[in-house]
């Protein structure tokens, strides 16, 4: 189990996590981890993919490497032919399956997470075993490209394609796709296939809303094109301050879809992420600690809280429960503002491929 002192200095920030709150938190997450590597939400719910592959990247942040080797097993163990994997399982039980569609950016994420666990510890044999598992989803989820870049939603249990692409789900895709562009580099095999269609995600996300579904609504439309790094700069700054008082709550956090009265955990500590890579440190750290009334006495994290209602009996924690992926966004945040070097290379994007933007902007 993981003890204060062997926190290191990076998950330790004020007003967020001590030493010793950082090692409960880590340690409600190792509490989840089944035996055989898979991280559910929390027990007896079920484990997605995406979320499984953040609640690992938390871990590797804590120099728990280990544990998250055994989940980036678990998923090697557990790809569908086809380079795809379910969208969740029962407690994260590989024998049941409860939705069998196959969502891309699910499948698209492990890119993300086996590119931080090796800068997190340069573990060559890791990267080799990895390598034929990231190849094979990108080849899935490109399979979901549409002429305009953008990447259909997943695949149906049918196979059929669902082509509507959703803001959010392309701009994690767009991240993943430049984190196997960097893994290639390592083993230097050249993918000019995943640099053409990483270039025309970039392009459609900046430059093209009308090819994605209308979830404007929702907070995660509005900060992922930064957090996925197709939009920077000047441009990612404009984008948060044009939405910043529709989505954040002062005091205690991000809603998740506006009107509702529900900010959320996770949003929140994506929002702080997306923040940090702005530049925007103090307005990242100011969040994370708004959120900190979500914090629970064992040190993990509840997902939500409603703050209206016709009485103070009405505001209250929702769900009830405590989502390892909420602890793990949280850590991942904590970590990119104390600077550890793999948490900064993923999310601050400084040392990942571009891609190749299309010759006409004008499509």
């Amino acid at each position: 189990m993981t003890s204060p002192e062997r926190i290191a200095e990076h998950l330790v920030l004020p007003g967020v996590l001590t030493a010793e709150q950082a090692a409960e938190t880590v340690a409600g997450i190792l509490a989840v981890q089944r035996e055989d590597g898979a991280i559910p939400w929390f027990r007896g719910h079920h484990l997605d993919p995406w979320d499984h592959t953040e609640a690992a990247m938390a871990l590797d942040a804590a120099g728990e490497h280990e544990a998250a080797a055994r989940a980036y097993a678990w998923l090697a163990r557990h790809q569908n032919g086809d380079g795809s994997w379910y969208a969740a399982y029962q407690d994260g039980d590989p024998d049941d399956v409860t939705d069998r569609s196959r969502e891309s950016n699910f499948v698209a994420y492990i890119a993300v997470g086996v590119w931080h666990h090796y800068l997190s510890t340069g573990d060559d044999a890791f990267l080799d075993r990895m390598w034929p598992v990231v190849y094979a989803a990108v080849e899935f989820v490109l399979g979901l490209q549409r002429p305009g870049g953008q990447i259909g939603w997943k695949r149906e249990p049918s196979g059929e394609a669902v082509h509507d692409a959703l803001l959010t789900g392309s701009s994690s895709i767009h991240q993943a796709l430049r984190c196997a562009l960097a893994i290639a580099e390592v083993r230097e095999e050249a993918q000019p296939d995943w640099e053409l269609a990483a270039g025309a995600l970039g392009h459609a996300i900046r430059r093209h809303p009308e090819r994605f579904l209308d979830k404007s609504r929702y907070s995660m439309d509005w900060y992922y094109p930064v957090l996925g790094g197709a939009v920077t700069g000047a441009e990612a700054a404009e984008r948060i301050e044009a939405s910043w008082d529709a989505f954040v709550v002062p005091g205690l956090g991000v809603r998740c879809v506006v009107p509702n009265p529900w900010v959320t955990g996770g949003e929140s500590c994506e929002l702080a992420l997306a923040l940090w890579a702005t530049g925007q440190s103090d307005r990242a750290l100011t969040i994370l600690q708004d959120i900190q009334h979500l914090r629970a006495g064992n040190g993990m994290y509840w997902t939500g809280y409603v703050f209206e209602g016709e009485t103070d009996g009405d505001r209250a924690v929702w769900p009830e429960e405590q989502t390892s992926w909420t602890a793990g966004s949280l850590l991942l945040a904590v970590a990119a503002l104390g600077g550890e070097e793999a948490t900064v290379a993923v999310f601050g994007g400084d040392r990942l491929p571009t891609g190749l933007e299309p010759d006409c902007c004008g499509d």
